[in-house]
């Protein structure tokens, strides 16, 4: 059985995200409101000045301590 193809036997709902798909870290400009996100919390302005804070000391390296 070939893994490029989905089975299509399998409901969408049970089907595994594809690895390409799949993203973690720091693949890109990390933004403030990514960083709230990624630490789950609301988009606040309190939020927002804390993560430009935390980006500000740390850098793209804030959002790799939230994320598995």
């Amino acid at each position: 059985m070939s893994t490029s193809q989905p089975d299509a036997s399998v409901p969408p709902e049970d089907r595994a995200t594809p690895d390409t798909l799949l993203h973690t870290g720091t693949e890109g400009p990390v933004t403030a409101e990514d960083l709230v996100l990624a630490a789950g919390r609301d988009v606040t302005p309190e939020n927002l000045a804390w993560a430009e804070r935390k980006l500000e000391k740390e850098g793209s390296a804030a959002m790799d301590k939230l994320l598995p």
